[in-house]
């Protein structure tokens, strides 16, 4: 009765083993729910891989992945702030690395935990954190450990803004230079243009470049007939048709169908949610389930732990206890269960 994750770690180990044998200084990301996979197993991925930094999202993270059996770097992607008790607990920590993105807080710093180690992030053209190198004298950064530039790129990350804004901060003070979002032929160029040691840190390319590598499953619960008009679920909808109600494992709770806004750049993309927002005002919202060889529309929103999913015809295709696939957005997914084949 669980939401299961495959993993073919034959297959997800090697596209791991080729990536970081493309890329000299590669610092592997384990934030949120670990991709999908969990922080423990991708620090035991991290290590396996020799990385000698990790990085994580928030300070909240680091005793997780030291839990997976982490015990070297870690850097704390997030930005300190000096609200941020679990942050401030960790700067006098000798193998934690602390973002830091405004000026007065690395003035702060510099005062109250004049040994910690620091880097600190410039403003790129995401706007979201980071700070003008140019603001900055060496006064700025006390006795602070400076571990360097921190320059993170929009997804579609350019070589040219990298370039720029990695010479701008080198102007101001020598240090190591870590990148986000840059191809790895960019990088190679980027690496190669520098006189200091650079770092690319990388999370969705590593461990969710090989869509083969892994897969997820749901396990068939319940299955009722059900007639046309015959009401159904928490909210007592009519079915559409005549055909079945079939029960499977996953939910709110496991992330399942949950999907963040993106800017629809073209007219096709409009489209599709045009046609997206049609189907779901007639109570035909596609659900992430696959049965019978094809997605089905969900009977209702997803509960907590399980779905209810309307299979139209005679036949319902499946029984109880069948696995069926399901499409995971693998940043939210949660499985109960993950299995190694």
């Amino acid at each position: 009765m669980t939401l299961t994750l495959h993993i073919d770690a034959h297959r997800w180990r090697a596209h791991q083993d080729a990536f970081q044998q493309q890329v000299s200084g590669l610092v592997p990301v384990a934030k949120g729910n670990g991709y999908g996979f969990r922080l423990g197993v991708l620090a035991a991925e991290a290590d396996r891989l020799g990385a000698q930094t990790l990085a994580v999202g928030i300070a909240e993270e680091v005793q997780q992945v030291r839990a997976g059996g982490w015990h070297h770097d870690i850097v704390v992607l997030n930005p300190w702030r000096p609200f941020d008790g679990a942050a401030s607990a960790l700067l006098d920590d000798p193998k934690v690395i602390t973002t830091v993105s405004r000026v007065e807080d690395l003035r702060a710093l510099s005062q109250s935990h004049p040994r910690a180690r620091v880097v600190v992030e410039i403003e790129t053209a995401m706007h979201r954190h980071g700070l003008d190198p140019r603001q900055l004298t060496a006064d700025t950064f006390g006795d602070l450990w400076f571990e360097g530039w921190a320059i993170h790129l929009p997804a579609d990350g350019s070589l040219t803004e990298a370039n720029r804004l990695a010479q701008t901060g080198l102007a101001t003070r020598t240090g190591p230079v870590w990148v986000s979002h840059l191809s790895v032929d960019d990088y190679r160029s980027f690496a190669a243009g520098l006189d200091v040691p650079t770092f690319l840190r990388v999370g969705t390319r590593l461990w969710l470049g090989d869509k083969q590598a892994y897969r997820t499953t749901a396990t068939v619960l319940d299955v009722h007939r059900i007639r046309k008009g015959h009401k159904l679920g928490y909210h007592g909808v009519a079915a559409p048709r005549d055909g079945w109600i079939v029960i499977v494992s996953g939910g709110t709770a496991h992330g399942v169908a949950l999907a963040a806004p993106v800017p629809q750049r073209s007219w096709k993309q409009r489209g599709v949610t045009v046609a997206q927002g049609l189907l779901d005002a007639a109570g035909r919202t596609l659900s992430p389930y696959q049965i019978g060889g094809r997605k089905r529309a969900f009977a209702e929103p997803p509960h907590m732990h399980s779905s209810m999913v309307f299979v139209p015809g005679d036949d319902s295709h499946v029984k109880v206890g069948d696995e069926v696939p399901v499409t995971t957005r693998m940043t939210t997914a949660t499985p109960d269960r993950i299995t190694w084949h």
